[in-house]
């Protein structure tokens, strides 16, 4: 059953499953938005190029939740006064990942997974090479970030995403989920204003 799941039943969940969201999600992100925009200038969507399956580059979109100059930078890179108000509601809610349905859609990333990572965090891509977690599409939530893990801790996390690539399976994707939508987990840290 894993490796069914693996080879072609976890695209087939995702698919199914991005788009029977798509209409709430279409509605939320257009509220978002104009949340965000009434907030700060700048686009709403924010666009940056992420590290993919088989370590194929991809545009990862999000609601953007930090001010529109923070630039092209790692969450935990960045001081916590550039997170906007409205961004900070959308971080802990979670609703700033809406957008990535379209890459679920796509087929550049997974609801479960490992999360992406930006080209030039080199550490966290040579770790994920070494241990094969670049087979895996990446993920908008995963285990690493139930258990707190982010990127500023590059080898936990890789090992975390080897974990996960070695046990795979619908009843682990579902938990994880289900955790996701109840709070579960954290985002990237950020430094302290």
């Amino acid at each position: 059953m894993s490796d069914l799941y693996r080879n072609r039943g976890k695209r087939l969940s995702d698919l199914l499953l991005a788009l029977l969201a798509a209409p709430a999600a279409i509605l939320l992100c257009l509220g978002c938005a104009v949340a965000i925009r009434l907030e700060s200038p700048g686009p709403a969507i924010f666009r940056q190029v992420r590290v993919g399956r088989g370590r194929r580059p991809f545009m990862l979109y999000k609601l953007r939740t930090m001010s529109a100059d923070t630039g092209d930078r790692a969450s935990h890179e960045v001081s916590a006064a550039q997170i906007t108000r409205v961004g900070g509601l959308l971080r802990r809610t979670k609703l700033d990942e809406l957008p990535q349905l379209l890459n679920v859609v796509r087929g550049d990333m997974s609801f479960v997974g490992p999360r992406p990572c930006l080209p030039g965090q080199t550490l966290l891509v040579e770790e994920r090479e070494r241990r094969g977690v670049h087979a895996l599409r990446p993920g908008i939530t995963g285990p690493a970030q139930l258990a707190g893990i982010d990127m500023s801790t590059p080898v936990a996390l890789a090992e975390a995403d080897a974990a996960y690539l070695g046990r795979v399976d619908l009843a682990g994707d579902l938990k994880i989920l289900l955790l996701t939508a109840a709070g579960r987990g954290s985002g990237d840290a950020v430094k302290r204003a």
